[in-house]
């Protein structure tokens, strides 16, 4: 990835998430100033900086160069949801598909 393209990607991982450059700094732990200079003048990031911003994000550096990689963008309430759906049985789970199959069919 060219020194351009971290800068792009890290623009692409904040519009995926709806995210503001300032949100962004507040999720990394990193200076709003600190994070937008960089991204005006271009300036790669250092190593420590670009972790950060990974962890900010939830993801790894490697999942950062990864530019096939298709990143999932959970909300907290879809993982919460998530988290919900593994604790359930096998039965419960058929049980809850059909009924948002359900909700699903009276909402056209």
């Amino acid at each position: 990835m060219q020194e351009k393209g971290i800068i792009m990607r890290i623009d692409q991982l904040c519009k995926a998430r709806s995210w503001t450059y300032y949100k962004l700094a507040k999720e990394s732990g990193i200076a709003y100033s600190t994070l937008f200079t960089m991204i005006q003048k271009a300036n790669v990031p250092s190593i420590p900086t670009l972790m950060k911003l990974c962890k900010g994000f939830g993801i790894t550096i490697g999942d950062f160069f990864d530019e096939n990689a298709e990143t999932v963008m959970l909300t907290e309430e879809q993982k919460n949801h998530l988290l919900q759906w593994n604790s359930l049985s096998d039965e419960n789970k058929a049980i809850i598909e059909k009924y948002m199959q359900f909700l699903l069919s009276q909402q056209m």
